[in-house]
This record gives structure tokens, C-alpha cells and sequence, in this order.
């Protein structure tokens, strides 16, 4: 079970209270590696619900974030040809942390160091409430799927595979 203790406000937190989101905060013992199959089972939540924030780049280094279901992989293909790229790959960590500003492993969507494109597999958009990282790691927060696209300007794409 997520312990009920609150966390010190993180930048994605505090982005979300300015934007007047409300969300349920959820605190585990992070895993190295775990992903979202150590969360989902920490809190007893389908790791489907639970949405990671992959930090991508295209074929020119430009960086863009892509927020997946748990249970699922990203077509690179599927997401450079809806994102109009020639090719997109994962960025290394190191990379990644320059671009956001936050630790691989407590990645947010929210308040990024860095502007860049967000997009979200469409059907994370169907699901009632999704867990989503809050800025540290073993920090997820609730919030309306919905929240995604209306105030974080996500663009829906079709990327996902069968992990």
C-alpha cells in the first residue's frame, strides 16, 4: 500500500496547484529498474493507469516527451510518422535530465526545465483516473486523464504496442 505521508512540494506539484489541477498524491518505495509494475502493484492500481513519461528525441536531437501506459511500449515508427519526424529514439538519462530537470525515474510532464512537444498515447485519454509521475521518484499523483490535454497541451497520437 502508498504510505498516506505528504511529500515536499516538486516543481510538477507546484505547477499543478497554480493551474488549479487537483490530485491525490501517492508515495511508494522506489525500485531501480522497477518501472510501472513496482508502482502499480505498490499501490494496488492496473499498471495500465499508471502513465510513464518517456523523454524521446528526434533524428536532429530535438527532445519531446511521450506519456504511455505502464503496460505498453511506443512505436517509435507510428510516433515519428504522426509527429512528422523522420525517426525518434529514446534519449540516454543523462540526456533526458538536462532536458526536463528532473531524475530518470521521477520524470513529470509537469514543469519541465525545457519546452518541448508532449504527446500522449490517445487512449490513455479513455481511462477514469491515471497515476502519473509528481516529480521524484516514488511520487505518482492522481489526476484526470483529461488534465493532459487541456491545460498540459498534450497532442494525442497512436503509438502503443503489446509490451
Amino acid at each position: 500500500m502508498s504510505r498516506a505521508h505528504h511529500v515536499s512540494e516538486t516543481p510538477a506539484t507546484a505547477w499543478l496547484r497554480k493551474q488549479g489541477v487537483s490530485f491525490v498524491e501517492h508515495v511508494y518505495d522506489y525500485v531501480e529498474h522497477g518501472g510501472t509494475a513496482v508502482s502499480s502493484q505498490a499501490l494496488g492500481a492496473p499498471e495500465h493507469k499508471v502513465v510513464k513519461t518517456l523523454v524521446m528525441q528526434d533524428e536532429g536531437g530535438k527532445p519531446l516527451v511521450v506519456l504511455m501506459h505502464g503496460d505498453r511500449k511506443v512505436s517509435t515508427k507510428a510516433l515519428a510518422r504522426q509527429a512528422q519526424r523522420r525517426r525518434i529514439e529514446p534519449c540516454v538519462p543523462e540526456v533526458a535530465q538536462r532536458h526536463t530537470g528532473y531524475q530518470v525515474g521521477g520524470t513529470s510532464p509537469f514543469a519541465l526545465r525545457k519546452s518541448m512537444p508532449i504527446f500522449v498515447e490517445r487512449t490513455v485519454l479513455e481511462v477514469d483516473r491515471i497515476f502519473i509521475n509528481g516529480g521524484r521518484r516514488g511520487f505518482l499523483v492522481q489526476i484526470e486523464p483529461s488534465v493532459l490535454t487541456t491545460v498540459l497541451g498534450a497532442l494525442p497520437v497512436d503509438c502503443a504496442l503489446e509490451a
